[in-house]
């Protein structure tokens, strides 16, 4: 089953790209057990309010998480100013639309093998006070084994952290991924790289902390310059030109 999913999901994203404006990568999926102990920590770690896998789907057995990678064309064209790239910015309300459909095509998949689903949406779940969400992609995204955090507290996959993370749940008992046992970034690493903080235009990443407000500051001005294109409260300048854009950098060096 994991097999098929993957080349379904490399098929559905293929298509849509060829309607679409925006240049998707091939995505990665990875799968975690509903019962695994890490989606207890995440109480600690992400929100005091984060729901459990079996919270949205009563009987879950599986969480299945996968990243949708930006080509290094669109990295490229959000390099530069203050404020998001118009190319960025339909990306960004692009991809939360592709991440509502693949998750419907993916649950259609295990519902014709008699299994159930529950979707969580891309974003735009959190709490407006706290801009934490009762279930964070991310999280799950690792604890599904598709990468490790970075600096700049996003997830950096195989290929990269320039992208976006979607994720699902069922009642289908699939096989749980590895999950790395070393670090991706590399000031984790080895301190060798600062560059997403330097890359912050807002300041609100620093190496000992990231104001979440003021990020999202920047966020909501984004959304108001490019608000034709949809709710764009995006910024990404932190995961553009950087060494974890497009890969793991950390595995790049030890090859």
């Amino acid at each position: 089953m994991h097999k098929t999913l993957v080349g379904e999901m490399t098929r559905f994203v293929c298509e849509q790209a060829r309607s679409s404006d925006v240049p998707w990568g091939a995505p990665l999926l990875g799968v975690a057990s509903a019962s695994d102990p890490l989606f207890e920590r995440l109480r600690e770690v992400a929100s005091p309010t984060h729901a459990r896998p079996q919270n949205l789907l009563p009987g879950a057995r599986s969480v299945i998480a996968y990243f949708v990678p930006f080509t290094r064309a669109l990295a490229r064209s959000n390099r530069e100013g203050y404020y998001a790239s118009p190319e960025w910015a339909r990306a960004y309300v692009e991809t939360n639309r592709l991440i509502e459909q693949l998750n419907a095509h993916l649950a259609g998949i295990l519902e014709a093998e008699g299994h159930t689903c529950a979707l969580v949406p891309a974003t735009h779940n959190f709490d407006p006070r706290s801009l934490r969400s009762n279930w964070s992609h991310r999280h799950a995204a690792y604890i599904a084994g598709l990468g490790g955090f970075g600096l700049h507290t996003l997830l950096i996959t195989a290929s990269g952290c320039c992208g976006r993370i979607g994720s699902l749940l069922t009642t289908a008992p699939l096989p749980p991924s590895p999950r790395p046992q070393r670090e991706a970034c590399l000031h984790r690493h080895d301190g060798s790289c600062r560059a997403c903080v330097e890359r912050c235009v807002s300041g609100a990443l620093q190496t000992e902390a990231f104001d979440r407000q003021r990020c999202y500051a920047l966020l909501l001005e984004n959304q108001r310059r490019h608000e034709r294109l949809g709710v764009a409260d995006a910024c990404g300048k932190c995961v553009c030109a950087v060494p974890c854009a497009h890969t793991d950098p950390v595995a790049s060096r030890s090859r």
